[in-house]
């Protein structure tokens, strides 16, 4: 005997909302997708949600994180139109012995380009620290080299 349409169809809604409603709990996923979203930022050139993801306190290379990375973003987005981060190597962990404390490290190329050829590309070792507060993950410090 068949279901009726409409039945099926709330049970894939469900079957669907089930792997989200799991990965936000998951502490490990949501520092993830917030590395990503922090790289999404970048490329897009969008400062104020880089700027979203810095915690108040954030410091980057042992400077105030926030102006640094204001100031910073101004003169390569306008030095560069075209700004790409490509991360072959990327790790994000979180402490097993505090669940609110992650890591990110990275080897990360750094291209930049006033148009469609590159014309600088710099590679870094990058490692970033981040606090969850409140479900969300925010960059408590930064530091390449």
């Amino acid at each position: 005997m068949h279901e009726p349409p409409a039945t099926l169809t709330r049970r894939h809604l469900l079957l669907l909302a089930l792997p989200a409603a799991c990965s936000r709990d998951d502490p490990q996923a949501a520092l993830e997708a917030t590395v990503q979203r922090l790289q999404d930022a970048l490329e897009a050139r969008d400062s104020a949600a880089v700027l979203a993801l810095l915690d108040r306190g954030a410091v980057v290379q042992g400077e105030p994180g926030r102006e640094w990375a204001r100031r910073t973003m101004t003169l390569v987005f306008l030095r560069y139109p075209n700004v790409r981060i490509v991360a072959p190597v990327r790790r994000s962990t979180v402490d097993p012995t505090a669940p609110h404390l992650g890591l990110t490290e990275a080897q990360v190329l750094l291209v930049g380009a006033q148009g469609l050829l590159p014309e600088r590309v710099e590679p870094y070792a990058v490692r970033l620290r981040w606090q969850r507060e409140d479900g969300q993950w925010r960059l408590l410090g930064l530091e390449w080299s």
